[in-house]
């Protein structure tokens, strides 16, 4: 006898695989934010520029707001809050770490900061943007609206390391690099 799938036996279990692919998500960035908590401060060391040191300070106390977030996240569809390793965060990590190693402390090794720092923004814009997709087809309005909250958080760093980057690489290091 051949079973027939309705479509809204799809739809539930469609879903349910979402659901899933969200959680998944949510234990990834969850993970990837708290190793960022760690790393931040270390970049925040290595820097010779007090601007930038402060932006990435800054984002440091912002970080700890979004896991906070994202625990309240986890708690609005009845999870406990667990992490899962976020390889593509660990890659990121490291290639910032290569920078810091590679270059000496100051106004090239900031600009590489810059650099590997606005890659991670774009890593958690991307993550934050999908899994607020994903909340909101799923109907869970309150983790759409804290998503949202950390997805602008995110492109405003990303804004902000933008605008810093000319104040952070003097202008003498600019036009002695060109064409190097």
């Amino acid at each position: 006898m051949k079973t027939t799938v309705t479509t809204k036996q799809r739809a539930v279990a469609s879903n349910n695989q979402l659901h899933t692919l969200f959680v998944d998500g949510l234990k990834d960035i969850y993970w990837a934010e708290k190793a960022l908590l760690k790393a931040l401060p270390k970049m925040a060391k290595k820097t010779l520029s007090p601007v930038l040191a402060n932006a990435l300070n800054m984002h440091t106390e912002e970080t700890k707001q979004q896991v906070v977030r994202l625990e309240s996240v986890f708690d609005s569809i009845n999870l406990k809050a667990d992490g899962k390793k976020c390889e593509a965060m660990v890659g990121l990590l490291k290639e910032g770490d290569e920078i810091v190693a590679e270059f000496d402390k100051g106004e090239i090794r900031d600009a590489g900061i810059i650099m590997a720092c606005q890659k991670i923004e774009h890593y958690e814009i991307a993550s934050y943007g999908t899994l607020k997709a994903f909340a909101s087809i799923l109907g869970y309005n309150k983790a759409t609206t804290l998503l949202e909250d950390t997805l602008t958080e995110e492109k405003n760093a990303d804004i902000e390391l933008t605008k810093i980057t000319p104040k952070v690489i003097a202008a003498k290091d600019n036009k002695d690099n060109i064409g190097h």
